[in-house]
Protein backbone atom coordinates (compact mmCIF):
# COMPACT_ATOMS: atom_id res chain seq x y z
CA UNK A 1 0.00 0.00 0.00
CA UNK A 2 1.83 3.57 -1.03
CA UNK A 3 -0.09 6.59 1.00
CA UNK A 4 -3.48 6.67 1.71
CA UNK A 5 -4.48 4.00 -1.73
CA UNK A 6 -6.64 0.83 0.07
CA UNK A 7 -4.73 -2.13 -1.73
CA UNK A 8 -6.43 -4.63 -3.29
CA UNK A 9 -9.00 -6.99 -1.35
CA UNK A 10 -10.75 -10.86 -1.47
CA UNK A 11 -13.85 -9.40 -1.40
CA UNK A 12 -15.05 -6.77 -3.75
CA UNK A 13 -17.77 -5.45 -2.88
CA UNK A 14 -16.23 -5.08 0.62
CA UNK A 15 -13.33 -3.58 -0.91
CA UNK A 16 -15.46 -1.00 -2.71
CA UNK A 17 -17.45 0.25 0.67
CA UNK A 18 -13.86 0.57 2.26
CA UNK A 19 -12.37 2.32 -0.61
CA UNK A 20 -15.85 4.77 -0.67
CA UNK A 21 -15.78 5.60 3.05
CA UNK A 22 -11.83 5.96 3.06
CA UNK A 23 -12.32 8.68 -0.19
CA UNK A 24 -16.11 10.20 2.12
CA UNK A 25 -14.21 10.71 5.79
CA UNK A 26 -10.09 10.30 5.10
CA UNK A 27 -10.39 14.47 5.86
CA UNK A 28 -12.99 14.22 8.81
CA UNK A 29 -10.69 11.68 10.06
CA UNK A 30 -7.67 13.36 10.07
CA UNK A 31 -8.99 16.90 10.81
CA UNK A 32 -10.47 15.40 14.02
CA UNK A 33 -7.33 13.51 15.05
CA UNK A 34 -5.53 16.53 14.19
CA UNK A 35 -7.04 18.46 17.03
CA UNK A 36 -6.54 15.97 19.34
CA UNK A 37 -2.65 15.00 18.64
CA UNK A 38 -2.06 18.58 17.41
CA UNK A 39 -0.04 17.45 14.66
CA UNK A 40 -1.31 16.35 11.04
CA UNK A 41 1.17 14.51 10.14
CA UNK A 42 0.07 12.07 12.82
CA UNK A 43 -3.04 12.41 12.78
CA UNK A 44 -3.20 10.75 8.73
CA UNK A 45 -0.71 8.37 9.96
CA UNK A 46 -3.83 7.14 12.60
CA UNK A 47 -6.20 7.83 10.12
CA UNK A 48 -4.32 5.24 7.82
CA UNK A 49 -3.94 2.73 11.08
CA UNK A 50 -7.44 2.45 11.44
CA UNK A 51 -7.87 2.34 7.67
CA UNK A 52 -5.92 -1.09 7.71
CA UNK A 53 -7.96 -2.47 10.63
CA UNK A 54 -10.95 -1.98 8.33
CA UNK A 55 -9.30 -4.10 5.58
CA UNK A 56 -8.39 -6.62 7.95
CA UNK A 57 -11.52 -6.80 9.83
CA UNK A 58 -14.70 -5.54 7.29
CA UNK A 59 -14.39 -8.80 4.85
CA UNK A 60 -15.20 -11.05 7.67
CA UNK A 61 -17.21 -8.88 10.33
CA UNK A 62 -19.26 -7.24 7.63
CA UNK A 63 -18.93 -3.55 6.82
CA UNK A 64 -20.45 -1.42 9.98
CA UNK A 65 -23.73 0.62 9.77
CA UNK A 66 -21.72 3.86 9.97
CA UNK A 67 -18.21 2.98 8.58
CA UNK A 68 -16.68 6.84 9.25
CA UNK A 69 -18.19 6.83 13.02
CA UNK A 70 -16.28 3.36 13.28
CA UNK A 71 -12.96 4.51 11.49
CA UNK A 72 -12.88 7.69 13.55
CA UNK A 73 -13.49 5.62 17.02
CA UNK A 74 -10.30 3.02 16.39
CA UNK A 75 -8.37 6.17 14.94
CA UNK A 76 -9.01 7.99 18.22
CA UNK A 77 -8.08 4.55 20.15
CA UNK A 78 -4.93 4.76 18.40
CA UNK A 79 -4.18 7.84 19.16
CA UNK A 80 -5.13 8.05 22.33
CA UNK A 81 -2.68 5.08 23.54
CA UNK A 82 -0.25 7.42 21.68
CA UNK A 83 -0.71 10.47 23.85
CA UNK A 84 -0.76 8.08 26.74
CA UNK A 85 2.54 6.61 26.42
CA UNK A 86 4.54 9.93 25.63
CA UNK A 87 2.19 11.08 29.03
CA UNK A 88 0.30 13.63 27.33
CA UNK A 89 -3.44 12.18 28.06
CA UNK A 90 -3.82 13.59 31.29
CA UNK A 91 -2.86 16.72 29.88
CA UNK A 92 -4.88 16.84 26.92
CA UNK A 93 -8.00 16.02 29.20
CA UNK A 94 -7.40 18.99 31.08
CA UNK A 95 -7.08 21.57 28.72
CA UNK A 96 -10.45 20.36 27.62
CA UNK A 97 -12.13 20.54 30.35
CA UNK A 98 -11.07 23.71 30.79
CA UNK A 99 -12.23 24.44 27.71
CA UNK A 100 -15.67 22.68 28.02
CA UNK A 101 -16.22 24.19 31.43
CA UNK A 102 -18.22 22.07 33.47
CA UNK A 103 -18.21 19.10 31.28
CA UNK A 104 -16.84 16.41 33.09
CA UNK A 105 -13.50 14.53 32.71
CA UNK A 106 -14.00 11.47 30.43
CA UNK A 107 -12.26 8.32 31.08
CA UNK A 108 -9.36 6.73 29.68
CA UNK A 109 -11.91 4.81 27.48
CA UNK A 110 -14.25 6.44 26.69
CA UNK A 111 -15.36 8.42 23.53
CA UNK A 112 -13.61 11.59 24.11
CA UNK A 113 -15.17 14.67 22.02
CA UNK A 114 -13.61 16.99 20.67
CA UNK A 115 -15.91 19.70 19.18
CA UNK A 116 -14.45 22.80 21.48
CA UNK A 117 -16.01 26.52 20.84
CA UNK A 118 -13.43 28.30 18.55
CA UNK A 119 -14.11 31.55 16.24
CA UNK A 120 -14.26 28.79 13.61
CA UNK A 121 -16.16 25.57 14.42
CA UNK A 122 -15.07 23.57 11.61
CA UNK A 123 -12.35 21.25 11.92
CA UNK A 124 -12.16 20.54 8.35
CA UNK A 125 -11.65 24.41 8.09
CA UNK A 126 -9.29 24.63 10.43
CA UNK A 127 -7.11 21.92 8.63
CA UNK A 128 -6.46 23.85 5.64
CA UNK A 129 -5.06 27.02 7.25
CA UNK A 130 -2.74 24.60 9.24
CA UNK A 131 -1.68 22.95 6.02
CA UNK A 132 -1.60 26.33 4.38
CA UNK A 133 0.74 27.74 7.16
CA UNK A 134 3.34 30.33 6.17
CA UNK A 135 6.51 28.12 6.74
CA UNK A 136 5.65 25.84 3.86
CA UNK A 137 5.96 26.62 0.57
CA UNK A 138 3.09 27.90 -1.68
CA UNK A 139 3.04 24.33 -3.70
CA UNK A 140 3.90 22.45 -0.66
CA UNK A 141 0.62 24.21 1.14
CA UNK A 142 -1.68 23.36 -1.29
CA UNK A 143 -0.14 19.41 -2.36
CA UNK A 144 -0.49 18.86 1.72
CA UNK A 145 -3.72 20.11 2.23
CA UNK A 146 -5.12 18.44 -1.27
CA UNK A 147 -3.81 15.53 0.40
CA UNK A 148 -5.16 15.84 3.81
CA UNK A 149 -8.30 17.43 3.26
CA UNK A 150 -9.37 16.08 -0.62
CA UNK A 151 -7.82 12.76 0.59
CA UNK A 152 -6.63 12.58 -3.06
CA UNK A 153 -3.37 10.14 -3.82
CA UNK A 154 0.08 11.88 -4.40
CA UNK A 155 -1.05 10.72 -8.74
CA UNK A 156 -3.99 12.96 -8.64
CA UNK A 157 -2.31 15.65 -6.71
CA UNK A 158 0.49 15.22 -9.22
CA UNK A 159 -2.18 15.32 -12.04
CA UNK A 160 -4.24 18.41 -10.60
CA UNK A 161 -0.28 20.34 -10.78
CA UNK A 162 0.90 19.49 -13.93
CA UNK A 163 3.87 17.82 -11.94
CA UNK A 164 5.74 14.81 -11.26
CA UNK A 165 4.62 12.63 -9.12
CA UNK A 166 7.99 11.80 -6.84
CA UNK A 167 8.15 15.91 -6.41
CA UNK A 168 4.90 16.18 -5.14
CA UNK A 169 5.65 13.43 -2.87
CA UNK A 170 8.63 14.99 -1.65
CA UNK A 171 6.87 17.83 -1.22
CA UNK A 172 4.29 16.26 1.29
CA UNK A 173 6.62 14.49 3.25
CA UNK A 174 8.73 17.49 3.95
CA UNK A 175 5.42 19.52 4.32
CA UNK A 176 4.42 17.29 6.96
CA UNK A 177 8.06 17.27 8.67
CA UNK A 178 8.05 21.24 8.39
CA UNK A 179 5.14 21.27 10.41
CA UNK A 180 6.24 19.16 13.05
CA UNK A 181 9.45 20.73 13.48
CA UNK A 182 8.16 24.08 13.79
CA UNK A 183 5.58 23.25 16.40
CA UNK A 184 2.69 24.42 14.04
CA UNK A 185 -0.32 24.15 16.26
CA UNK A 186 -3.90 23.02 14.81
CA UNK A 187 -5.07 26.02 14.77
CA UNK A 188 -6.77 28.85 12.43
CA UNK A 189 -4.68 31.91 11.94
CA UNK A 190 -5.18 35.17 14.33
CA UNK A 191 -7.38 37.58 12.43
CA UNK A 192 -4.79 39.92 10.96
CA UNK A 193 -2.98 37.15 9.54
CA UNK A 194 -6.14 35.70 7.65
CA UNK A 195 -5.53 37.44 4.42
CA UNK A 196 -1.97 36.54 3.87
CA UNK A 197 -2.57 32.80 3.94
CA UNK A 198 -6.29 32.83 2.01
CA UNK A 199 -5.22 33.02 -1.61
CA UNK A 200 -3.52 29.31 -1.13
CA UNK A 201 -6.63 28.38 0.76
CA UNK A 202 -8.73 29.30 -2.09
CA UNK A 203 -6.93 27.75 -4.51
CA UNK A 204 -6.52 24.70 -2.83
CA UNK A 205 -10.25 24.35 -2.23
CA UNK A 206 -10.88 24.69 -5.84
CA UNK A 207 -8.51 22.46 -6.96
CA UNK A 208 -10.12 19.95 -4.81
CA UNK A 209 -13.83 21.04 -6.48
CA UNK A 210 -11.95 20.47 -9.78
CA UNK A 211 -10.87 16.92 -9.00
CA UNK A 212 -14.07 16.21 -8.12
CA UNK A 213 -15.73 18.20 -10.98
CA UNK A 214 -13.41 16.34 -13.05
CA UNK A 215 -11.97 13.23 -11.82
CA UNK A 216 -8.27 12.52 -13.12
CA UNK A 217 -8.44 9.35 -12.56
CA UNK A 218 -10.09 6.29 -12.27
CA UNK A 219 -13.40 4.98 -13.30
CA UNK A 220 -15.79 8.03 -12.78
CA UNK A 221 -15.84 10.68 -14.76
CA UNK A 222 -16.87 13.24 -11.40
CA UNK A 223 -16.42 12.71 -7.86
CA UNK A 224 -19.79 14.81 -6.54
CA UNK A 225 -18.54 14.43 -2.85
CA UNK A 226 -15.23 15.88 -2.97
CA UNK A 227 -17.13 18.64 -5.00
CA UNK A 228 -19.65 19.22 -2.16
CA UNK A 229 -16.74 19.28 0.62
CA UNK A 230 -14.89 21.85 -1.53
CA UNK A 231 -18.11 23.79 -2.39
CA UNK A 232 -19.18 23.65 2.05
CA UNK A 233 -15.84 25.07 2.17
CA UNK A 234 -16.09 27.90 -0.13
CA UNK A 235 -19.37 28.78 1.77
CA UNK A 236 -17.35 28.85 5.13
CA UNK A 237 -15.04 30.87 3.80
CA UNK A 238 -17.35 33.58 2.23
CA UNK A 239 -19.26 33.23 5.47
CA UNK A 240 -15.96 34.02 7.67
CA UNK A 241 -15.24 36.75 5.58
CA UNK A 242 -18.20 38.69 3.97
CA UNK A 243 -16.03 41.68 3.00
CA UNK A 244 -13.66 39.58 0.39
CA UNK A 245 -14.46 39.66 -3.03
CA UNK A 246 -12.34 36.47 -3.67
CA UNK A 247 -13.98 34.67 -1.23
CA UNK A 248 -17.16 34.98 -2.70
CA UNK A 249 -16.23 34.80 -6.56
CA UNK A 250 -14.55 31.59 -6.32
CA UNK A 251 -17.61 30.41 -4.09
CA UNK A 252 -19.76 31.59 -7.23
CA UNK A 253 -17.44 29.40 -9.21
CA UNK A 254 -18.01 26.31 -7.71
CA UNK A 255 -22.08 27.15 -7.12
CA UNK A 256 -22.33 27.85 -10.96
CA UNK A 257 -20.06 24.99 -11.81
CA UNK A 258 -21.64 22.70 -9.34
CA UNK A 259 -25.32 23.28 -11.05
CA UNK A 260 -24.43 21.40 -13.98
CA UNK A 261 -22.62 17.86 -12.02
CA UNK A 262 -26.03 15.99 -13.15
CA UNK A 263 -25.94 16.91 -16.57
CA UNK A 264 -21.98 15.79 -16.78
CA UNK A 265 -22.74 12.10 -16.96
CA UNK A 266 -25.23 9.93 -18.51
CA UNK A 267 -26.38 6.50 -18.74
CA UNK A 268 -23.58 4.38 -17.25
CA UNK A 269 -21.50 6.95 -15.74
CA UNK A 270 -20.84 8.30 -19.62
CA UNK A 271 -19.43 11.79 -19.78
CA UNK A 272 -21.97 14.66 -21.43
CA UNK A 273 -20.09 17.58 -22.51
CA UNK A 274 -21.12 20.95 -22.25
CA UNK A 275 -22.77 21.96 -25.06
CA UNK A 276 -24.66 18.15 -25.13
CA UNK A 277 -25.97 18.55 -21.75
CA UNK A 278 -29.89 19.16 -20.76
CA UNK A 279 -29.75 22.41 -19.29
CA UNK A 280 -32.98 21.52 -17.57
CA UNK A 281 -30.62 19.00 -15.22
CA UNK A 282 -29.06 21.89 -13.81
CA UNK A 283 -29.67 22.56 -10.58
CA UNK A 284 -31.24 26.23 -10.39
CA UNK A 285 -30.46 26.76 -6.55
CA UNK A 286 -27.32 26.59 -7.01
CA UNK A 287 -27.02 28.75 -10.69
CA UNK A 288 -29.18 31.32 -8.34
CA UNK A 289 -26.85 31.45 -5.56
CA UNK A 290 -23.88 31.40 -7.56
CA UNK A 291 -25.15 34.80 -9.50
CA UNK A 292 -25.82 36.42 -6.37
CA UNK A 293 -22.49 35.55 -4.77
CA UNK A 294 -20.72 36.86 -8.32
CA UNK A 295 -22.99 40.07 -7.92
CA UNK A 296 -21.88 40.40 -3.95
CA UNK A 297 -17.52 39.48 -5.38
CA UNK A 298 -18.63 42.67 -7.74
CA UNK A 299 -20.40 44.62 -5.45
CA UNK A 300 -17.28 44.40 -3.17
CA UNK A 301 -14.98 45.81 -6.30
CA UNK A 302 -13.55 42.07 -7.27
CA UNK A 303 -14.91 42.13 -11.09
CA UNK A 304 -11.27 41.28 -12.27
CA UNK A 305 -10.71 38.86 -9.26
CA UNK A 306 -9.50 35.64 -10.97
CA UNK A 307 -11.94 33.43 -9.70
CA UNK A 308 -14.98 36.23 -9.95
CA UNK A 309 -13.88 36.25 -13.46
CA UNK A 310 -13.85 32.37 -14.07
CA UNK A 311 -17.55 33.06 -12.37
CA UNK A 312 -18.69 35.44 -14.57
CA UNK A 313 -17.40 32.91 -17.59
CA UNK A 314 -19.24 30.03 -15.99
CA UNK A 315 -22.43 32.61 -15.60
CA UNK A 316 -22.98 33.17 -19.70
CA UNK A 317 -23.20 29.48 -19.64
CA UNK A 318 -25.91 29.75 -17.06
CA UNK A 319 -27.68 32.27 -18.38
CA UNK A 320 -28.13 30.61 -21.79
CA UNK A 321 -31.01 28.41 -22.24
CA UNK A 322 -29.65 26.81 -25.30
CA UNK A 323 -26.06 25.70 -26.06
CA UNK A 324 -26.29 27.99 -28.54
CA UNK A 325 -27.73 30.81 -26.84
CA UNK A 326 -23.62 31.40 -25.10
CA UNK A 327 -22.28 35.13 -25.58
CA UNK A 328 -19.56 33.39 -26.64
CA UNK A 329 -17.98 36.76 -27.70
CA UNK A 330 -17.91 37.89 -23.69
CA UNK A 331 -16.81 34.37 -22.94
CA UNK A 332 -14.16 35.18 -24.94
CA UNK A 333 -13.19 38.40 -23.44
CA UNK A 334 -12.98 37.33 -20.35
CA UNK A 335 -10.74 34.70 -20.93
CA UNK A 336 -8.73 37.52 -22.55
CA UNK A 337 -9.14 39.50 -19.50
CA UNK A 338 -8.12 36.33 -16.90
CA UNK A 339 -5.12 35.76 -18.95
CA UNK A 340 -3.91 39.16 -18.19
CA UNK A 341 -4.73 39.21 -14.61
CA UNK A 342 -3.72 35.73 -14.19
CA UNK A 343 -1.24 34.04 -16.89
CA UNK A 344 -1.74 30.65 -17.70
CA UNK A 345 -1.14 27.73 -20.52
CA UNK A 346 -4.29 26.57 -19.54
CA UNK A 347 -6.48 29.21 -19.58
CA UNK A 348 -5.04 30.17 -22.70
CA UNK A 349 -5.99 26.65 -24.00
CA UNK A 350 -9.86 27.96 -22.75
CA UNK A 351 -9.32 31.13 -24.52
CA UNK A 352 -8.38 29.50 -27.53
CA UNK A 353 -12.04 27.42 -27.12
CA UNK A 354 -14.04 30.17 -26.87
CA UNK A 355 -12.40 32.61 -29.64
CA UNK A 356 -13.08 29.53 -31.81
CA UNK A 357 -16.57 29.10 -30.08
CA UNK A 358 -17.31 32.40 -30.80
CA UNK A 359 -16.70 31.91 -34.89
CA UNK A 360 -12.77 31.72 -35.52
CA UNK A 361 -11.79 28.06 -35.16
CA UNK A 362 -8.12 29.13 -37.09
CA UNK A 363 -7.14 31.84 -34.31
CA UNK A 364 -8.02 29.32 -31.56
CA UNK A 365 -6.03 27.16 -33.25
CA UNK A 366 -3.17 29.57 -33.26
CA UNK A 367 -3.81 30.14 -29.58
CA UNK A 368 -3.82 26.55 -28.85
CA UNK A 369 -0.36 25.87 -31.07
CA UNK A 370 1.31 28.97 -29.13
CA UNK A 371 0.94 27.12 -26.09
CA UNK A 372 1.68 24.17 -27.10
CA UNK A 373 5.31 24.27 -26.41
CA UNK A 374 4.91 25.21 -22.93
CA UNK A 375 6.40 22.86 -20.15
CA UNK A 376 3.29 23.02 -17.90
CA UNK A 377 1.38 21.15 -20.48
CA UNK A 378 3.82 18.75 -21.38
CA UNK A 379 1.55 15.14 -21.05
CA UNK A 380 -1.67 17.25 -20.21
CA UNK A 381 -4.48 15.57 -22.39
CA UNK A 382 -7.05 18.96 -22.98
CA UNK A 383 -4.06 20.41 -25.09
CA UNK A 384 -4.32 17.61 -27.70
CA UNK A 385 -8.14 16.97 -27.28
CA UNK A 386 -8.38 20.94 -27.65
CA UNK A 387 -6.29 20.82 -30.75
CA UNK A 388 -8.12 17.62 -32.18
CA UNK A 389 -11.22 19.51 -31.71
CA UNK A 390 -10.14 22.76 -33.78
CA UNK A 391 -8.68 20.59 -36.40
CA UNK A 392 -12.09 18.86 -36.67
CA UNK A 393 -13.95 22.23 -36.95
CA UNK A 394 -11.35 23.04 -39.94
CA UNK A 395 -11.72 19.65 -41.92
CA UNK A 396 -8.15 18.55 -41.20
CA UNK A 397 -9.92 14.93 -39.91
CA UNK A 398 -6.82 12.48 -40.20
CA UNK A 399 -4.54 15.51 -37.89
CA UNK A 400 -7.78 15.66 -35.64
CA UNK A 401 -7.83 11.88 -34.90
CA UNK A 402 -4.03 11.49 -34.05
CA UNK A 403 -4.46 14.05 -31.52
CA UNK A 404 -7.57 12.45 -30.18
CA UNK A 405 -5.41 9.89 -29.79
CA UNK A 406 -2.58 11.17 -28.02
CA UNK A 407 -5.47 12.73 -25.72
CA UNK A 408 -6.63 9.27 -24.60
CA UNK A 409 -2.76 8.04 -24.56
CA UNK A 410 -2.45 10.76 -21.75
CA UNK A 411 -5.21 10.70 -19.84
CA UNK A 412 -5.96 8.73 -16.41
CA UNK A 413 -9.59 8.54 -16.54
CA UNK A 414 -11.17 5.64 -18.13
CA UNK A 415 -14.39 7.57 -19.02
CA UNK A 416 -12.36 10.57 -20.49
CA UNK A 417 -10.05 8.08 -22.53
CA UNK A 418 -13.01 6.30 -23.97
CA UNK A 419 -14.43 9.97 -24.59
CA UNK A 420 -11.41 10.89 -27.08
CA UNK A 421 -11.27 7.31 -28.30
CA UNK A 422 -14.83 8.20 -29.76
CA UNK A 423 -13.75 11.57 -30.94
CA UNK A 424 -11.07 9.63 -32.84
CA UNK A 425 -13.13 7.34 -34.29
CA UNK A 426 -15.79 9.95 -35.37
CA UNK A 427 -12.99 11.31 -37.53
CA UNK A 428 -11.81 8.27 -39.41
Amino acid sequence: MTGTEPPPAANHATNRAIEAAWRIESARLVAGLARLVNDVGLAEEFAQDALLVALEQWPEAGVPDNPGAWLMATAKHRAIDHLRRRGRYEHKLQEIARDLGSRPEPGLDADVDFDMDDHIRDDMLRLVFTACHPVLTTEARVALTLRLLGGLTTGEIARAFLAAEPTVAQRIVRAKRTLAAKGVRFEMPAPDELAGRLASVLEVVYLIFNEGYTATAGNDWTRPDLCHEALRLGRLLAGLLPGEPEAHGLAALMELQASRLRARTGPGGAPVLLADQDRRLWDRLLVRRGLEALERAESLGGAFGPYALQAAIAACHARAADARDTDWERVAALYRVLAHVSPSPVVELNRAVAVAMAGDPARGLEIADAVAADKALRGYPQLPAVRGDLLARLGRTEESRREFERAASLTGNERERALFLGRAADDR
